[in-house]
């Protein structure tokens, strides 16, 4: 014979036994849930031109890494100034470590404190930067 218990009795039994072994239920809820809360940053929404491809894939080819965190504004604009096509050839690392996917001990280990930031020939640059800064910081020369 199988016994077949409402979802909530089930519910109610877990709590007990939490309660009795001195679990804490939110604890234990938590612990459940934590991959399922795991967040990314929000997607690009503009189209990229010819130039801001080749820009993202200069700063592939250089090494050049921009540190974000899914929760930042200025991240996610700065993206945007790229458009979706060309960032995909960005490196991209994420610091957040309640992120999907996240570097966050790489992010520690390099001494990132503001989003986004920008790795380029080994300096770091904080804030949100314009595609001609970029240009001029990774020696870039558009073939126009």
């Amino acid at each position: 014979m199988k016994f077949r218990l409402p979802s909530s009795t089930l519910i109610s039994i877990g709590i007990a036994i939490a309660s009795i072994t001195g679990v804490s239920a939110l604890t234990f809820t938590t612990v459940l849930s934590r991959s399922a809360i795991a967040q990314s940053m929000p997607a690009t929404t503009t189209n990229s031109t010819r130039d801001t491809i080749a820009l993202a894939k200069h700063l592939n080819r250089i090494g050049a890494k921009v540190y974000v965190a899914y929760w930042c504004p200025y991240c996610h604009r700065q993206l945007n100034r790229f458009g979706k096509q060309a960032v995909n050839s960005l490196n991209v690392i994420e610091c957040d470590r309640r992120a999907a996917n996240n570097q966050n001990r790489l992010c520690v280990a390099k001494g990132i404190s503001g989003f986004p930031t920008w790795e380029i020939n080994g300096k770091l640059y904080s804030g949100m930067k314009t595609l001609d800064d970029l240009a001029g910081l990774s020696n870039y020369r558009s073939a126009n």
